[in-house]
């Protein structure tokens, strides 16, 4: 479940087609980005382990947005180790109830569309996605800024996804965090490729695909999506086959 160094001190833990990322300074302090669904939490664990990590050395858990499937461990993260949660002011409503999300599409036409997709949702379901627990945050991420967490971190605010959906660029090890911004699997449709996710699950595409432009902008290297394999071949590469993908 641990792929270690996807980008220099960033460690990827996939799980029921969803991503969340370890980022580790040189100090072994750690900042988690995303939390995955429920089924995470032994799964944290033993990463922690695999890494030679403690729980306390998890400094802040960053959510690039606040769907269910990236808040799973929120809760358990801030109430049982004092993790700080840091999120857009404007998914802050969505931390404390992440069912309740925009979406331009109905959600029940795609498994009939696209029957692979149904393994997909079926697997999240199976690791928590319907019971998911939302939590409150407790710092807010702006626009530009870097992050006094472990890897320091820049705020790429990236909306369309979601209202206040960011992305997270480290310049210094030449990685962009993605979110749900951009993936290289679509659960809804299981689709690969760089592309943005359906309006199942996107609150306005439009404004997903004129996003992009902000993640090119960074002109990262590897790219580090919320849900599929990471990508290598630059983020310039993968918002070019995004947009050639389009809306679905």
């Amino acid at each position: 479940m641990l792929e270690r160094d996807v980008g220099k001190g960033v460690h990827r833990l996939e799980h029921a087609y969803v991503n969340c990322y370890l980022i580790e300074d040189d100090d072994g302090r750690l900042t988690v980005v995303d939390a995955g669904l429920p089924a995470f939490w032994p799964l944290l664990g033993a990463a922690l382990r695999e890494l030679g990590r403690r729980p306390r050395d998890i400094a802040a858990l960053v959510l690039t947005h606040a769907h269910f499937d990236h808040v799973g461990v929120a809760r358990r993260l801030q109430e049982r180790l004092g993790v700080p949660v840091w999120a857009h002011e404007k998914e802050k409503y969505l931390a404390a109830h992440p069912y309740r999300y925009a979406h331009e599409n109905m959600r029940g036409i795609y498994p009939l569309r696209h029957p692979r997709a149904a393994m997909i949702l079926g697997a999240m379901a199976r690791a928590g996605a319907l019971t998911v627990k939302g939590v409150s945050t407790t710092s807010s991420l702006e626009d530009g800024v870097r992050l006094d967490v472990p890897g320091r971190p820049q705020v790429v605010l990236s909306p369309g996804h979601t209202y206040g959906h960011c992305a997270l660029h480290l310049p210094d090890r030449d990685v962009l965090l993605t979110g749900d911004a951009l993936v290289t699997l679509d659960p809804y449709t299981a689709r690969t490729g760089p592309r943005i996710i359906a309006g199942a699950a996107t609150a306005d595409s439009a404004t997903a695909l004129e996003s992009l432009d902000l993640l090119a902008a960074t002109g990262a290297g590897t790219v580090l999506p919320g849900h599929g394999e990471p990508w290598n071949e630059g983020i310039g590469a993968a918002v070019a086959a995004a947009r050639a993908a389009g809306a679905s």
